[in-house]
């Protein structure tokens, strides 16, 4: 099979990614790199043995807590890898000793993570170990991790320590209080319970060993219960050990400790929980898997990240969503924004709709968030939140802290202005529906977002009386280079637009298939035909800056007046351009975050009310991407030129 190579240490192939050396300086990237998960939870590429100031972290949907700044964080939970060898009293880790052999594989086809190594102790002593584990696909409260120690050139005891960590930090922040822990049938289990959310989580673990005989023995520090065991080895005698551990909280179950134990006991070995996990596995890519022929790059691309959405998604959750970082990091604070529903969310759609459901359903149970939101800032309806976590209240920090010394805060804007939001929902929610006539959940679920978010935009839109026409003013389109004092802008004024027009005829089909349904809608979100005929009114009557003579659409009201820019001018350069020219400098020129106006006209290709054909596309083209800061401002921008630039 073909392989390519990266300049990181790392060669892929159509389904696995190989890393040939390890690098300490590449720790926390490789950490991510190498996350896996199974829609419940996700567990970065830390090692089972430790590392200095590595980022491990398993993070579970839903289980938020409190903290200063930024409201509310996914909590990293207890870390169920813990599991160390060593060697007469000399432990493995890769920063003692020396490595003389090196392989860390994530193979995507079977979600499964392995490494081996060949390591000489500091008294010369060399053994081979090899680590594989997978989150299982087949049962999300089911972790696996299988240790094989194979002594080369000595005779020696091998002590192996598995334990459960139930301490672990958020970057500086512990969110966990211990309650209690265990010993049954020489299992262990732990209870802990976060700080402020009073979320309980019960995790239980076995060590099942195999290749020669064991004694297990259980140690209980408070927060680390350890099964314990020392093996005599012999030079080519190999030991494996099978650490098997579930987990529950009590989002899902009562008794999380019970329900952690009770299915451990169900659990008799680590190949048959691998051969479901597989299977699993084999069926998800059958509904998923993209195959392109004679670009291994390109495979091994689309596979990964596709791997990605398969580990974030929820499969039987409906009350919770994929973050922006996904389950695979703090980045975030695992947060969710708009990339789900429009980013994430049509890949969905079109493979296992089931998953798509389930996303958009979070946004019905966290309505109650945005109509706080929307009451807050004196509007009505649902007003979503910029970053949303398991309320649906906004959790956007207001401030963030400068880069240098003794600068002042900087003030976040996206949590006041960035509402194109929500127009983004219903866009997802529409072409849900379009795609799999799914009418039962619109009718109890979608409908009541379009709506409500609809009745938000009524008190949100303002009516100029000089122009004579309806304006949305203080906003922050997809660009965020431009956040202050931006009038109309294109993205998001057509997008309301949009969602209006759908509202209207959202309304309608209600009323004209589902009456009482209807009826019910009325009196609880206020709406009248008079309303109705408002959003016609506003459909027709929104403005948006488009020039018929240039085929251009003005970004927002008055975009073409900033001074321009030519990027090639700062090049070579390592940071985005709101870096080198400042907040302040970078909004008042035509330098973008990311595309805007691009995204725009992705989103409406298939609108026949908005002026749409190839010449626009192309002078829009044009236009706005010698002014994008493509590769150091959004993650999010590369993914749209790259669509428009095979149209």
């Amino acid at each position: 099979m073909a392989a390519s190579v990266s300049p990181y240490h790392l060669i892929y192939t159509d389904w696995n990614l190989i890393e040939t050396e390890f690098d300490h300086a590449q720790l926390h990237h490789k950490e991510t790199v190498f996350t896996i998960g199974n829609g419940y939870l996700g567990t970065r590429g830390s090692f089972e043995e430790g590392y200095p100031r590595a980022w491990s972290a398993t993070l579970i949907h839903g289980v938020y807590d409190d903290v200063p700044v930024v409201y509310t964080e996914l909590v990293n939970c207890p870390d169920w890898l813990l599991l160390s060898v060593s060697i007469d009293g000399e432990s493995f880790r890769l920063d003692r000793g020396e490595i003389l052999s090196y392989e860390r594989k994530l193979d995507l086809k079977q979600g499964i993570l392995s490494r081996k190594i060949r390591w000489r102790s500091p008294s010369g002593k060399t053994l081979d170990i090899y680590f594989e584990r997978f989150a299982s696909l087949a049962d999300e409260h089911v972790l696996a991790l299988r240790a094989q120690v194979t002594p080369l050139d000595f005779d020696g005891l091998v002590k192996v320590s598995a334990s459960l960590h139930g301490y672990p930090e958020n970057q500086g922040y512990n969110h966990w209080e211990w309650i209690d822990q265990g010993e049954k049938d020489r299992a262990i289990w732990l209870h802990m319970r976060t700080r402020s959310s009073r979320i309980e989580l019960g995790m239980a673990s076995k060590l099942l060993v195999s290749g020669t005989e064991a004694d297990l023995q259980v140690t209980s520090v408070p927060g680390y219960p350890t099964i314990e065991t020392t093996l005599r080895v012999s030079p080519g005698q190999t030991v494996t050990l099978d650490k098997i551990v579930t987990v529950f909280t009590t989002r899902k179950v009562e008794e999380p400790v019970r329900a952690s134990q009770d299915k451990l006991t169900q659990l008799t070995s680590y190949s048959q929980l691998q051969s479901s996990h597989v299977q699993a596995w084999e069926e998800a890519w059958q509904q998923s898997d993209i195959l392109i022929e004679g670009d291994t790059k390109a495979q091994f691309a689309v596979r990964y990240n596709l791997f990605q959405l398969l580990i974030s998604a929820p499969r039987d959750d409906e009350r919770v969503s994929i973050p922006a970082k996904t389950l695979s990091g703090f980045g975030y604070r695992g947060h969710v924004f708009w990339d789900t529903e429009i980013f994430i969310l049509p890949f969905f759609i079109y493979t296992q709709p089931k998953l798509a459901r389930n996303l958009l359903t979070y946004r019905y149970h966290t309505l109650n968030g945005a109509r706080r939101k929307a009451s807050h800032y004196g509007y009505k309806g649902a007003m979503f939140a910029w970053e949303s976590a398991d309320t649906g209240d906004e959790v956007t920090p207001r401030w963030a802290l400068p880069n240098q010394p003794y600068a002042e805060d900087i003030r976040i804007w996206c949590r006041d202005r960035e509402i194109h939001i929500s127009a983004d929902i219903p866009y997802a929610i529409w072409y849900y529906w379009q795609a799999t006539n799914d009418d039962e959940w619109l009718r109890d679920y979608g409908a009541e977002i379009i709506l409500d978010a609809g009745v938000f935009w009524i008190s949100r839109i303002e009516w100029n009386p000089k122009q004579q026409r309806y304006e949305i003013r203080e906003v922050i389109g997809a660009d965020e280079y431009h956040e202050q004092h931006v009038n109309n802008n294109a993205f998001t004024n057509r997008m309301v637009q949009w969602h209006l027009e759908k509202a209207v005829a959202i309304y309608d089909w209600l009323c004209s298939q589902y009456p009482e349904k209807a009826t019910e809608l009325q009196a609880k979100l206020g709406i009248t035909p008079k309303q109705r005929d408002r959003w016609q009114d506003m459909v027709a009557n929104l403005w948006i800056s488009y020039d018929s003579s240039t085929n251009l659409i003005e970004q927002y009201e008055g975009f073409f007046n900033l001074e321009d820019i030519d990027l090639t001018h700062y090049e070579p350069r390592n940071r985005s351009m709101q870096a080198i020219l400042g907040i302040e400098g970078a909004s008042k020129r035509q330098v973008l975050k990311q595309p805007d106006v691009l995204m725009l006209l992705y989103l409406m290709r298939q609108s026949e009310e908005f002026p749409y054909n190839r010449e626009i596309l192309q002078k829009n083209w044009d236009y706005y991407v010698p002014r994008t800061d493509i590769t150091y401002g959004s993650s999010l921008g590369p993914a749209i030129h790259a669509i428009w630039h095979r149209i």
